[in-house]
């Protein structure tokens, strides 16, 4: 009698044939933030969840990744030079991250991510950009003091880099909370092999395989943005309730 894994991941085996036969994949378009276009097959299990993704090409969540990658690239030259030069920074969000930062560096392991995670859930306040869905650099979340799930993932992953954690270890993630029925961001961070979940939602880190309520849909690694296989396709990060 098969296992249920073993369904599960022979419903795997024949999704992903299905879409190299059928070129379902190449027939993807651009349109809403879970249809975002063409892209190209890449291997499973090296990212969060071990489930079959493929980078895409275009598209909307693509389209604003990329565009505050640039913001975020700008900001952590700032806060490396204020690092280097703490009595003459002119940025107070920066000094506030990187206050942040000197106490991740001072542990190790498990305990600098958690610190990380605990430290930027209680100095960021939670808000919701609403309709706009604006996605902030970690400086412009730390001067305002505020901001949704992206802005908290986006701000661990920056003082995760200066706390010296390698950028291929870390990812944001975009879920689908299925216990919310909405979609959500998280920051991950790869330690020992295992993925864990920094979750702006608690405090206790937990690994990708035990967050079960949690679908994913997206995987934004340094200049890509991968789709996961299997995840429905209508619906927006912009929600009215809060993050």
């Amino acid at each position: 009698m098969e296992t249920a894994a073993r369904r599960r991941a022979w419903r795997v085996i024949i999704a992903l044939c299905g879409l190299i036969l059928l070129g379902s994949v190449a027939d993807l378009r651009a349109g809403t933030l879970l249809s975002p276009g063409p892209g190209v097959l890449v291997r499973k299990s090296a990212e969060p969840f071990g489930v079959f993704a493929f980078v895409i090409s275009e598209g909307g969540l693509r389209q604003k990744w990329f565009a505050m990658k640039e913001k975020f690239d700008d900001d952590m030259v700032q806060l490396a030079l204020c690092d280097g030069d703490r009595d003459n920074c002119a940025s107070p969000a920066a000094l506030r991250l990187l206050a942040i930062v000197d106490q991740a560096r001072s542990r190790e392991g498990r305990a600098r991510l958690g610190e990380t995670n605990r430290a930027i859930n209680l100095a960021i306040r939670a808000a919701n950009d609403g309709t706009d869905d604006v996605w902030s650099s970690p400086l412009a979340t730390f001067a305002r003091g505020a901001g949704d799930c992206e802005d908290y993932a986006i701000a661990k992953l920056a003082a995760l880099r200066l706390a010296g954690i390698a950028a291929e270890d870390l990812r944001i993630v975009v879920v689908r909370d299925v216990r919310a029925g909405e979609a959500h961001a998280v920051a991950a961070a790869r330690l020992d092999g295992h993925w864990l979940m920094l979750d702006n939602r608690r405090m206790a880190m937990v690994e990708d395989d035990s967050a079960r309520s949690y679908q994913p849909l997206f995987v934004l690694y340094q200049s890509a943005v991968l789709k996961y296989v299997g995840e429905p396709l209508q619906f927006s990060m912009a929600t009215p309730e809060t993050h």
